[in-house]
């Protein structure tokens, strides 16, 4: 399978799982379940997203500065600083990191 097949697969599927979101009762859509799954599903794909972009180097696991820049922005949510700090601090402490260790 080509990579072009696979992105026109993909985009098909995407598609289609679009429209299939018309045509879902609303019913099913104002259970509890339905609400709760609705409030989690972004949190869940955006730390997936940050974890493959973290720690993924290709095929292989990488730790390296990326993840000392995350480490750093996870330790300042949790205290609650501004988000423009968590951003900036982040990102000095990957550029050092990574200026250090080559």
């Amino acid at each position: 399978m080509t990579l072009w097949i696979a992105v026109l697969v993909s985009a098909l599927g995407c598609a289609l799982l679009k429209q299939l979101g018309y045509v879902v009762p609303a019913r099913w859509l104002r259970g509890s379940r339905a609400a709760t799954a609705v409030d989690v599903l972004p949190v869940a794909l955006l730390s997936a997203l940050v974890a493959v972009s973290t720690f993924a180097a290709g095929t292989r696991l990488a730790l390296d500065s990326r993840a000392a820049g995350l480490v750093v922005a996870v330790a300042l949510v949790v205290v609650r600083a501004p988000f423009l700090v968590v951003v900036v601090a982040a990102c000095a402490v990957a550029a050092g990191v990574h200026a250090v260790a080559g």
